[in-house]
């Protein structure tokens, strides 16, 4: 924590609103669109291993790292960076299932990526087994099963909060294997894997109070990645809980568009 705006995206203050946080300038920033909710919006059937997103044919049996086209992002509470993914300050390539298994400690936070779909995140555990939620159920599975082909990174450093040990991310995620749609206060694979290693409850639905003095603002880098909208530079959303956010920004992961941009017919 601490991470700065400067020093993260090296943006300005003055890009984002530093005044009463209850009086937001509506003609700059509008607030994220809303959505159905969803158990688990991003659950995968099984895939071919083609069936990547990459932009050339990849082979599982090949090790990377590869290239992937992606949205990139950014996200601030109180002027905080708490979330990165921007190419320029992070590795953002993929490896085969295989070549990740040799990079993984236990209590990493692993996603997995495929086109047209959000990540998938996992906590690895040890002999090739992750813990994750997966169509309403947290499961206990092996990560080369689980990946289906797709490719995968270790995404550690995502989220700027300071981790627990691992031993007690294990013990959280272990903890919960075997919980069902009914028992589960995550809505997707990310809340709950990021929960683990974080042990933030606003990564549970409800997690948190809605607040004026509480709001999370997203920057989603038009020119950074997929976005599918002429023009670039940054565009602001504003969200009420961290929960609401992450569930936004996985529907422009899967989909690369900006709705909100779109209905607004503003770049």
């Amino acid at each position: 924590m601490g991470n700065q705006l400067d020093r993260i995206t090296h943006l300005n203050y003055s890009e984002l609103p530093t005044g009463d946080p209850s009086g937001l300038e509506k003609d700059e920033l509008r607030v994220g669109v809303a959505y159905f909710f969803s158990d688990e919006e991003e659950e995968v059937e099984d895939r071919s291993p083609s069936d990547g997103g990459f932009s050339q044919d990849l082979s599982p049996a090949e090790e990377g790292p590869f290239p992937v086209s992606e949205v990139e992002f950014s996200a601030f509470c109180s002027q905080e960076c708490i979330f990165s993914k921007l190419r320029e300050n992070e590795d953002l390539n993929v490896f085969a299932a295989e070549t990740l298994l040799t990079m993984c400690k236990p209590g990493d936070l692993l996603e997995l990526v495929a086109a047209a779909q959000p990540p998938h995140w996992l906590i690895y555990e040890r002999d090739e087994r992750v813990i994750h939620l997966h169509k309403g159920q947290i499961r206990r599975d092996s990560l080369l099963e689980v990946s289906g082909g797709r490719h995968g990174r270790i995404v550690n450093n995502r989220y700027r909060y300071r981790p627990l040990p691992p031993d007690l991310v294990l013990q959280n995620a272990a903890g919960h294997v075997g919980l069902r749609s009914e028992e589960i206060c995550w809505t997707n694979s990310e809340s709950f894997a990021a929960w683990c290693r974080f042990g933030k409850r606003e990564f549970k639905a409800g997690g948190e109070a809605h607040s004026a003095e509480q709001q999370y603002f997203l920057k989603v880098h038009l020119s950074g990645g997929g976005v599918h909208l002429s023009g670039g530079g940054v565009h602001t959303l504003v969200f009420r809980s961290l929960e609401d956010m992450i569930r936004e920004r996985r529907r422009v992961d899967a989909s690369g568009i900006l709705k909100e941009l779109v209905h607004s017919g503003k770049p």
